[in-house]
């Protein structure tokens, strides 16, 4: 029972550390979309590339620790856990989204973005959206 209390509280505590992470990293993306000052982009790069790459080990322990703890319970509780199901495919989501900011982030540096600051306001939104159906589904388990 401990080891399952100090897997969950892990699981929890790097859950919150990527989710600040992916929350500011788009509202860097909006700031350099929108400048045209050629010092403020090289600045924005540095933050950008530093706070995913601080950002990324925390979604993958995030998700080393939620495999344990459904080790834990076993396969016959994970097999009946419909709102696990879901759960996971709000996360697999959540971590595409997480890779596809890799993907913004070399256009970024190779100062080739053509998307606007709106854009990156809206897909700021996404993981916000996700954050809440993951910590309802797995708070109620529907």
């Amino acid at each position: 029972m401990l080891l399952l209390q100090w897997l969950t509280a892990l699981h929890i505590a790097f859950m919150v550390a990527w989710f600040a992470g992916i929350f500011y990293l788009p509202r860097i993306f909006v700031y350099h979309a929108e400048s045209n000052e050629p010092i403020v982009h090289a600045q924005l790069k540095v933050m950008e590339r530093r706070l995913l790459y601080f950002v990324t080990p925390f979604a993958v322990l995030t998700i080393v620790f939620g495999v344990a703890i459904i080790g834990i319970y076993g396969m016959d509780w994970f097999r009946l856990s419909t709102w696990l199901h879901i759960k996971i495919a709000l996360v697999l989501l959540l971590v595409g989204y997480h890779l596809y900011c890799f993907k913004l982030l070399a256009d970024f540096k190779a100062d080739r973005n053509t998307r606007s600051g709106r854009w990156f306001r809206v897909f700021n939104e996404a993981p916000v959206i996700l954050l809440f159906a993951i910590v309802i589904l797995a708070v109620l388990k529907p």
